[in-house]
């Protein structure tokens, strides 16, 4: 069966392997199986029904929450020879009679719905005279009311789906779902716990930082006038926000575009055509935009404000690099954001129940601000999975600076807590130990507590963020909702007592920068651009990034070489390859000295980028022979990101001596551990092997034996 798969994966979406998890759920799901797949985003979800939909007899299902997604989904399908279609409220009865007649008949092989017509006894009768042996439901988040996007009209898709004489399985996927909500989507969908294949939320194409103390609007202007190339979304908290930023950058004369609940459906739809084609680069918006956004080559993704909760923000950050190109996710951070957002909570939630956990989620998005520990590892903990190592390449983990001991100074708070019996939030806090005059403070008589003025050096603010710090470390804890308490955690207690340390860094001001890519890469991004125009579709539809990309590094001569660049396949080949070879024939004719090799090492910084890509850098360093560590402090990046590089660079067939990695006997020892240990988890591998045998080396026997992506 997932012989058959794989030849189907080259044939119409041109990859040679799977990626992790991919097989599995394509497994249970030609099992019969009923499934729930908990990938990140860009992790190939699709891919999980659309090939068992070319495999089956019949028609595949897939409900989907927005329109946008649906026509996305079905012009990509189109462009790689795969019949599909959808039914929205954009058609009228008409052709929603002409497409339900055209599936009768057998001419789609997907069909896109939104789970509302599921409602309607009609539709169901229609879709009883079909063969359905799949249900994909998308976005799977939304059963869940402890979710970010609860979506009422998901809790019916069970009965409706168990009302189909044709029995399909039912495919559940999603690329943000806590353990809560996971378990939401097993019990409402009938799912059984043995087949829930969750991959892991990480996304190493992500760059993560967080930016606080800065003027937002300077820092982005200067940011988006070094980016100006390339796609981006800024994300505001408020309407009112995404048009004075809006205003901004239009008077500046940036190609910008707006998008928020406030503007008429044919504004919202005219902007979000005009981001999809690249005619605009930038899009400001509230959260209303980007659910379902297929749009591929996203470059950044600017957080102005805090967003309210974890899953939103992994959510609209993960819409940078779907392509699995290098990306940046930027969370702009100012305290003022904490109170806009538990405004808009209290003005939303009613539910007591509701509200106590919205507040919490938002709390956790503040310590997510604060930590000094990896930001990656920060996000994969929140969702409920075990970390076993830092990412290596987020603000903070690139961050070098000393540390210093700041354990006095939460003693001073603690105590201060202490001794005004734990009872009140930040700000009463703050203001006692910087001797405010504050009425309230004298009312309490707070002014005659010895801890009164003990931080008057620094600022009520200044004071504030520390204690926002001690919280996001474990060593206050917060209590209660609209109105949190502070509390001395058992962590807190063992500060004042002298048996445990605090230490702190002074917060950095990284900006990292992606810059542009090479000119290659530009001459066949303009290509892609004129045939997009011309077959009225969006550009990352016809190539994403790193397709291009690809080309750049493999410059195919032939058809046949063309379709061994990642993501061709069949059908592309035959409608682009001439073109693209031409192209890129032509280029190398007028720019002779244009080779792969000849890429050089940029200037060590933070959030270092490469031109055309980074990891060809770190593959160039290496074939010179020098080690990963060395490789590591000349590039300004953690050995890990660049063993990821190197790994990349055996997946994709452009190193192919094993040798370099591990002898025959490690490899022996490795395949060892592996039939022992399983795939799920590199730990338990390791921990079968000799404690000289690397990380590393286990990830290039995963690849080399293809039970790795």
């Amino acid at each position: 069966m997932i012989t058959e798969a794989k030849k189907v994966l080259k044939q119409y979406f041109g990859y040679d392997e799977f990626r992790d998890g991919q097989a599995s759920i394509i497994q249970y799901i030609l099992d019969g199986k009923n499934t729930v797949g908990i990938m990140p985003t860009g992790g190939g979800k699709s891919l999980c029904y659309q090939i068992p939909a070319l495999m089956l007899d019949g028609v595949t299902l897939v409900i989907s929450p927005l329109i946008s997604l649906m026509k996305d989904q079905v012009d990509s399908l189109i462009h790689q020879g795969i019949p599909a279609t959808f039914i929205n409220s954009t058609l009228s009865n008409s052709e929603v009679e002409n497409r339900m007649e055209e599936i009768s008949s057998g001419e789609y092989k997907l069909v896109y719905i939104a789970p509302e017509r599921l409602e309607s006894y009609g539709f169901i009768r229609f879709l009883n005279t079909l063969p359905i042996p799949l249900v994909a439901v998308d976005e799977a988040h939304c059963l869940s009311q402890w979710g970010h996007d609860f979506r009422p009209s998901y809790l019916g898709i069970y009965n409706a789906v168990n009302q189909l004489r044709s029995n399909p399985a039912i495919l559940a996927l999603t690329a943000t779902a806590t353990p809560q909500v996971q378990s939401d989507i097993l019990h409402h969908l009938h799912i059984p716990e043995k087949y829930k294949v969750l991959t892991g939320f990480q996304r190493t194409n992500l760059f993560f930082q967080v930016v606080k103390g800065e003027d937002r609007k300077r820092w982005v202007e200067r940011y988006v006038k070094k980016n100006q190339q390339h796609s981006g979304i800024i994300y505001c908290a408020t309407r009112k926000e995404v048009e004075n930023l809006y205003l901004f950058f239009e008077k500046k004369g940036v190609a910008v575009g707006k998008y928020h609940g406030g503007l008429s459906d044919t504004l919202r739809q005219e902007q979000q055509e005009a981001f999809l084609n690249d005619s605009i680069t930038i899009m400001i918006a509230t959260n209303a935009f980007g659910m379902g956004i297929n749009k591929s080559n996203v470059r950044f993704v600017i957080h102005y404000q805090i967003p309210k909760n974890m899953e939103g923000y992994y959510q609209e950050a993960g819409r940078a690099g779907r392509d699995g190109v290098e990306s940046e996710c930027v969370l702009l951070f100012s305290p003022q954001d904490i109170q806009t957002q538990r405004y808009i909570i209290d003005q939303n939630i009613i539910n007591p129940e509701l509200h106590q956990n919205e507040m919490q989620k938002l709390r956790d998005m503040v310590d997510f601000v604060h930590t000094e520990s990896c930001l990656q590892n920060y996000i994969l903990a929140y969702f409920g999975e075990r970390v076993e190592e830092a990412c290596g390449h987020c603000s903070n983990c690139l961050d070098e600076r000393e540390s210093e001991d700041v354990t006095k100074e939460a003693q001073m708070v603690l105590s201060c807590m202490m001794r005004m019996n734990e009872r009140f939030g930040t700000s009463l806090i703050s203001g006692v130990l910087t001797g405010s005059k504050n009425k309230k403070i004298l009312d309490w008589g707070f002014d005659r507590l010895s801890t009164y003025g003990l931080m008057k050096d620094q600022s009520q603010k200044e004071v504030g963020l520390f204690i926002d710090y001690l919280i996001s470390e474990g060593i206050i804890q917060v209590e209660g909702g609209s109105f949190p308490v502070l509390k001395v955690s058992s962590k807190g207690k063992e500060v004042l007592m002298g048996e445990r340390t605090v230490s702190r860094k002074v917060q950095p001001t990284v900006s990292a920068i992606i810059p542009k890519e090479d000119g290659l890469f530009q001459t066949l991004r303009a290509l892609r651009k004129s045939i997009a125009e011309s077959e009225g579709v969006p550009p990352f539809v016809i190539f994403s990034d790193k397709a291009l990309q690809d080309m750049c590094v493999k410059l195919p001569k032939t058809p046949e070489e063309f379709l061994q660049v990642s993501g061709v396949g069949e059908s592309k080949k035959d409608r682009y390859g001439e073109m693209f070879i031409a192209e890129i024939s032509a280029f190398l004719q007028e720019n002779p000295t244009h080779q792969v090799e000849t890429v050089k090492p940029a200037p060590a910084r933070k959030a270092n980028h490469s031109d055309t890509a980074s990891y060809l850098i770190s593959y160039a360093l290496f074939k010179d022979h020098k080690g990963i560590k060395e490789i590591a402090k000349e590039r300004g990046m953690s050995t890990a990101t660049i063993e990821n590089h190197i790994i990349r660079t055996y997946q994709e067939g452009i190193l192919d001596d094993w040798s370099i990695l591990f002898t025959d006997e490690e490899e022996s020892l490795i395949e060892e551990a592996v039939s022992k240990a399983g795939t799920d988890l590199l730990k338990p591998i390791k921990e079968e092997l000799p404690k000289d045998i690397s990380y590393f080396q286990i990830k290039g026997y995963l690849v080399k034996s293809g039970q790795s992506s």
